[in-house]
């Protein structure tokens, strides 16, 4: 048989999904069919199918493939009760702009057996809703029904072009079962037609204004937070600094690495909270949703604020605004590339660039610099206690790790720390949800790691070693009985640090910033119900979760510290997943 779902996988594999992330249901007869039958007619031309026993961990895979590569993947899940299953992870792909296609069956529309595929089981009347799109229409970039297996190529196509095209996110087709099941001639399409919509730059007025505003500036401020999704962004960045002498950059984001540690105009990772946003002259909002927060941070009255992004209205988001003199939706990296040009070739903004002021700029952004990292490492020592924070824990991560480690990161309140003591410099080497649906690490490191050595198989090369660091509450939120099984059964060894601070901080941070001094700035964490206490064994519950077949551990001490790390890392570059415990002091 040709069906619709075999033309569904073949549309997939043509179109470059090498991998589809699937919990299988009743709607999915022909699609497992179709399973069987590429795994054994066209075993290297089609996807490899990844069973996962949670829908949020299968997406959270498939996310965590897309934020390394860029690629989109496909997740298969069961009509509308596993849509809903995709929970948190549909609006991290969206508010993270991750490519990913999902795919849901419908419950059939025919009952007395009038064509292949009608209603068989209970269920199908119980799981039959007037709208199954409508669950996550909101936070994709397109949802369809396939109505017929005449154009299921066209449609899968058509999806993609939409997760593909800036700003990229997931995307939602569903079909019902006599649609999956209906018999068609096999077909092909001309795949080179199906290219996503390119962005262009920007105008030429406006390359000339923002030049001619940077060449003039005392304080140029850049801000972004997703241009390092490209990874010939941080490359590009750096060369701006480098001839904006002064010129800083700050990541209000965190979702990819943007700009090199090692670069003395590195401001770091802050949520929109930072000194040099209140006392810069010109600032640059590139590719980011929350330059900064106005209730606690926000630019001087007579800052020129330049805004550039791929969607600089934010359509999805009902409230958005910031004060800039101009707005234009272009690339970040043509933008950036046409903005050096006219500094570089315009002899009036050289003159500007390259003089006695620049140089003083330049030494001073140094010394800042330098002032900065001896902050961060002062803070990262071990307590007198003999316990250990964040920071420290990051920083012997960083010393014992290799060098091209890539870091999937859900910390939190802790994400500060983290990055201050990481301090990645390298291109996709750090990764975080950029959405708020705690939960996603698990899966999207798996992701990611899965990426890493499948991209790198190809080229005769061996995949990064992946590192997870995630906050106790949010480490429950990821559903580790269904992320540490997948590791086990596929045989993708990740390194997970648990930050266990014995409870949710988030909402005591949240609940102080409205009522600092209300009764609930005076309450224990048991009184305003954020505390994990008893404090659940959480390297316990992965090694269940895999078999046994897991390294699992807990460290309290900084003594212990170095040793039990060293351990964790030889187990997974062993081939082995190992999960470890750290306790650490809050606020450092």
């Amino acid at each position: 048989m040709y069906t619709t779902s075999f033309a569904f996988f073949e549309a997939l594999w043509a179109a470059g999904v090498t991998h589809c992330f699937v919990n299988l249901g009743s709607d999915h007869p022909s699609i497992i069919e179709a399973m069987v039958k590429g795994a054994r007619e066209k075993k290297d031309r089609f996807p490899r199918i990844i069973t996962c026993p949670n829908e949020m961990v299968a997406m959270s895979m498939a996310d965590g493939y897309a934020r390394l590569t860029n690629k989109p993947q496909c997740v298969i899940v069961h009509v509308d009760v596993g849509t809903q299953g995709l929970g948190a992870a549909v609006h991290n792909a969206s508010s993270g702009r991750a490519p990913i296609l999902l795919f849901a069956g419908l419950s059939p529309f025919t009952q007395e057996g009038e064509m292949r595929g009608s209603r068989t089981e209970y269920i199908h009347w119980i799981q039959d809703v007037p709208d199954q799109k409508q669950i996550v229409a909101q936070y994709c970039r397109y949802s369809a029904e396939l109505k017929t297996g005449l154009n299921v190529k066209q449609m899968v196509n058509r999806a993609l072009q939409f997760a593909q095209s800036a700003p990229q996110g997931p995307v939602y087709l569903c079909g019902a079962r006599e649609v999956m099941e209906m018999d068609i001639e096999p077909y092909e399409i001309r795949q080179e037609m199906w290219k996503p919509v390119e962005l262009g730059g920007l105008p030429k007025s406006a390359v000339e204004d923002i030049a001619e505003a940077l060449a003039g500036a005392k304080e140029p401020l850049l801000i972004t937070g997703y241009v390092g999704r490209n990874h010939a962004a941080a490359p590009a960045l750096v060369d701006l600094a480098n001839t904006v002498k002064g010129l800083r950059v700050l990541d209000t984001g965190g979702s990819d690495m943007c700009f090199p540690a090692d670069h003395p105009a590195w401001l770091g990772l802050r949520f929109g909270n930072e000194a040099a946003i209140r006392t810069a002259d010109v600032i640059i909002v590139l590719d980011c949703d929350v330059p900064w927060i106005p209730t606690q941070c926000k630019p001087r009255e007579d800052a020129k604020i330049f805004h550039v992004d791929v969607d600089p209205l934010k359509q999805v988001m009902p409230v958005f605004y910031i004060q800039a003199q101009a707005r234009y939706r272009a690339d970040a990296i043509t933008t950036i590339q046409q903005v050096l040009e006219q500094l570089k070739s315009n002899e009036a903004l050289r003159a500007k660039l390259e003089n006695e002021e620049s140089d003083k700029r330049w030494k001073a952004m140094e010394a800042s610099y330098t002032e900065r990292l001896q902050t961060i490492a002062s803070k990262a020592q071990p307590l007198e206690d003999g316990g250990f924070g964040t920071g420290h824990l990051c920083a012997k991560l960083k010393e014992l790790c290799p060098q091209d480690t890539i870091w999937a990161i859900e910390a939190v309140t802790n994400t500060a720390f983290v990055h201050d003591n990481l301090q990645p410099t390298i291109p996709g080497s750090w990764i975080n949800c950029g959405g708020g649906g705690l939960g996603w690490s698990g899966g999207g490191t798996l992701g990611i790691k899965l990426a890493s050595e499948y991209e790198a198989k190809l080229k005769g090369e061996k995949g990064k070693f992946v590192v997870q660091i995630v906050g106790d509450g949010t480490f429950l939120f990821s559903v580790p009985g269904s992320v540490y099984w997948i590791s086990r059964r596929y045989n993708i060894p990740v390194l997970t640090i648990v930050l266990n601070n014995k409870g949710w901080n988030a909402p005591r941070k949240s609940l102080e910033l409205v009522h600092p001094h209300g009764l609930g700035s005076q309450s224990t964490n048991e009184e305003i119900n954020i505390s994990f206490d008893p404090v659940p064994d959480y390297s316990g519950i992965a090694k269940a979760a895999a078999g046994g077949g897991l390294y699992a551990a807990k460290v309290d001490k900084a003594v212990d510290l170095e040793n039990a790390l060293a351990r964790a890392i030889e187990a997974v570059q062993g081939g082995q997943t190992a999960v470890l415990d750290c306790k650490v002091a809050l606020g450092c």
